[in-house]
């Protein structure tokens, strides 16, 4: 066998294929325009402008955006009490974006270790973990939030961690049936022969060659948990004030419909943009993978 030549393998480096952002789908450039904007509004900004928003002005109360007779000051408007909608805007896109990226890894992080556990133990243990992944699925996730925030109370952390435990049974049937794949594959048995202990084999190889499918499960999982979140704070039962969210500004929104539409359309044209943008990135994320 020839050796190959400094020359041929900068040759071959060179013609290998880049990642070239300018050749994704429209959707998909949009969708990441979209997303690159909501991450500079909630990282970016508040370090430039100093945002107040439970700054009360009655002077200024339920003036419009400046597109429809409203002034530069206030772009998107002030609800009733005078606070500026723009700000308390992008303070409720930053805290729902926390708590569904915080919910998120909790719902991957202990789906997948569930799912783990299942393949491993196999017997009793499985069909346990098998038949509570089937009870999960037949309730519908919002009756068992509603629940436990009735119960539990509106308590911050907790309210994440219920959040958290949404999707983890989709994590769980993904890792179980992946890992079972994994365990007949000749590199485990071959590993096993010669005497590495299990979680040596599931930190090292197993679990980073199934992490890409878990990875677009969580784009998948997460414009769900937005969903979630705002329709629990719509409800109120979700984000209390003095803390303010998207669904918290929607459900504050909904009573001045008529005098001042702009309060609630404003957080509800941006859960609909994030949900589609991280949709449409997960989509071909899955689509990607899929081929390779």
């Amino acid at each position: 066998m020839s050796d190959v030549t400094p020359a041929q393998a900068d040759s071959a480096v060179a013609k290998s294929p880049r990642f070239n952002p300018m050749l994704l789908p429209l959707g998909v450039q949009l969708a990441m325009v979209w997303m690159l904007i909501c991450l500079g509004l909630i990282l970016v900004l508040p370090l430039i402008v100093s945002l107040d928003v439970n700054a009360i002005s009655l002077t200024a109360r339920l003036q419009p955006p400046v597109f429809f007779g409203g002034t530069l000051d206030h772009a998107l408007g002030t609800d009733d009490l005078g606070r500026d909608v723009l700000a308390r805007l992008i303070a409720s896109l930053q805290t729902s974006l926390s708590i569904a990226l915080a919910a998120t890894v909790i719902s991957a992080t202990l789906g997948t270790l569930i799912g783990v556990v299942s393949a491993h133990f196999g017997g009793w243990i499985d069909q346990f973990i098998v038949a509570a992944v089937d009870a999960q699925v037949s309730v519908p996730f919002i009756i068992i939030s509603l629940t436990l925030t009735a119960i539990f109370g509106n308590n911050f952390l907790l309210f994440i961690f219920i959040l958290g435990l949404f999707g983890w049974e989709r994590y769980t049937r993904l890792a179980r049936a992946m890992t079972l794949a994994s365990k007949g594959r000749g590199y485990v048995l071959a590993m096993r022969t010669l005497g590495f202990p299990w979680r040596r084999i599931y930190l090292r190889h197993v679990l980073p060659n199934i992490a890409s499918s878990l990875l677009v499960t969580a784009t998948i999982t997460f414009p769900e948990v937005i969903l979630l979140e705002t329709s629990l704070s719509f409800l109120g039962l979700g984000i209390q004030p003095p803390m303010t969210s998207l669904g918290n500004m929607l459900g504050f929104g909904r009573s001045y419909l008529l005098t001042g539409w702009w309060i609630a359309v404003a957080p509800a044209l941006v859960i609909f943009l994030c949900a589609l943008a991280v949709s449409i990135i997960g989509d071909w994320a899955r689509s990607v993978i899929s081929r390779i």
